[in-house]
């Protein structure tokens, strides 16, 4: 009988969040896997991260700071996508051979109590400024785009990637006009950029910037990869994300943020004279963001729980919908205190399985704890948090991979 039930539990995890993704089952071609880590990196925070950079940076600082961080990016993400994609596995297994069976809910918890937290400051991130435009009540709209963000989380990858499908274009659409407006506005894109800005950034501080927007996100990435065909596809789809759609979305941001002086992506559209299509914008932009954050989330609360990820997925939305505005006006500080928790549990993912490859062919023999990878993370996250100087989520990834290759030296040889 209990053969039968866990026969039963495998079959309707269609979302393979407590196994392997089976070769059989990565079918996820190029455009479908572009589209969902596309769509989970045009995202509105990372505009409005773009519009503090076209304030406080000139046009070659700005630049600098876009390429150099969103290559990180790329180049940290590329390597998670290649990771999910091998081994067929979500971040939270995964951690189960880096942290241990028992270790990995350290990190499965950090994960999804960052990304419902996200969830529920990008529902009141898109219900507020839309109820003061339309004047529908906030908790109407909450609760309505709750719902709706669950529900497609809910059904899964290929949701993902439908909406996807429909949000990127029009981003891209909307973004574009919004630059040229700028551009024609300012007589020439070089016009744009102030060379001396009155607030003026380091270029450190930039690059932190962007690194910042999207390097816990990211951390992610093999929870969306694992459906991939084949490595090239899920490298490819990942790189263009990070790289190419996090620059995109940067110099959206950066454009409108230069000529109004105003960092907020809403408020930069609404002095365009675009209200009406910011408040569209913003809720695809915020859609496509939320469902993989939510997504994640049902992975994490699943490793924990033992419980599949679709029913973890509904017990994340209804947290994040309830205490949407609270997270909203409280909350992002300790938020982002814990993303730049979250870069170091990437660095030991790829540094463990460099180092242990062959292990990831099964599951046993996995140990309760992995102190290697626990000492490494919390290692990293206390020098990314309180060491003064450098770019923190750098400095917290980079801390915890010397962390972990010392201490797996030293205990790995023991064993």
């Amino acid at each position: 009988m209990k053969e039968l039930n866990v026969e039963k539990e495998m079959l309707e995890d269609s979302e393979y969040s407590l196994s392997k993704v089976p070769n059989d089952k990565k079918t996820q071609g190029i455009w479908a896997a572009m589209v969902v880590l596309v769509g989970f990196t045009f995202f509105t925070p990372s505009m409005t991260a773009g519009g503090n950079l076209g304030i406080g940076l000139n046009f070659r600082e700005f630049f600098i700071a876009v390429i150099m961080g969103n290559a990180f990016l790329g180049v940290y993400c590329g390597v998670l996508a290649y990771i999910g994609q091998k081994t067929g596995l979500t971040l939270d297994l995964l951690g189960r051979h880096s942290f241990g069976n028992i270790g990995s809910y350290l990190s499965s918890a950090l994960i999804s109590f960052t990304q419902i937290g996200w969830f529920g400051v990008g529902v009141a991130m898109f219900a507020i400024p839309v109820s003061k435009l339309i004047g529908v009540p906030v908790w109407i709209l909450i609760v309505i785009t709750g719902i709706i963000m669950t529900v497609t989380a809910y059904r899964g990858i290929k949701a993902l990637a439908v909406l996807g499908s429909i949000a990127v274009p029009l981003i891209a659409i909307l973004g574009v006009y919004s630059v040229n407006w700028g551009i024609e506005k300012m007589g020439g894109f070089f016009e744009i950029f102030s060379e001396n800005p009155a607030n003026p950034l380091t270029l450190s501080s930039g690059i932190a910037i962007v690194v910042g927007s999207f390097v816990s996100g990211g951390t992610a990435t093999p929870n969306f990869t694992r459906f991939a065909k084949d490595s090239k596809t899920a490298v490819v789809a990942t790189v263009v994300a990070f790289f190419v759609g996090n620059s995109i979305m940067m110099i959206f941001g950066a454009v409108g943020g230069a000529v109004t002086g105003v960092p907020d992506i809403f408020d930069i559209l609404i002095l365009q004279g675009l209200a009406i299509p910011a408040a569209i914008t913003l809720g695809l932009n915020i859609w496509t963001t939320n469902n993989n954050a939510l997504y994640t989330a049902g992975l994490g609360v699943s490793n924990i729980t033992k419980i599949n990820m679709k029913p973890m997925v509904l017990v994340g939305g209804g947290i994040g919908t309830i205490t949407a505005v609270w997270l909203y006006y409280n909350f992002v500080g300790f938020l982002n205190l814990l993303s730049g928790m979250i870069p170091p549990v990437g660095a030991v993912i790829i540094l463990h399985y460099i180092n242990h490859r062959s292990e990831y062919e099964t599951t046993e023999n996995i140990p309760d704890f992995n102190m290697s990878g626990i000492l490494a993370v919390l290692g990293g996250a206390l020098i990314g948090i309180f060491l003064p100087f450098g770019i923190k989520p750098i400095n917290s990834l980079v801390s915890a991979a010397i962390i972990f290759i010392i201490l797996d030296k030293i205990i790995g040889g023991k064993k």
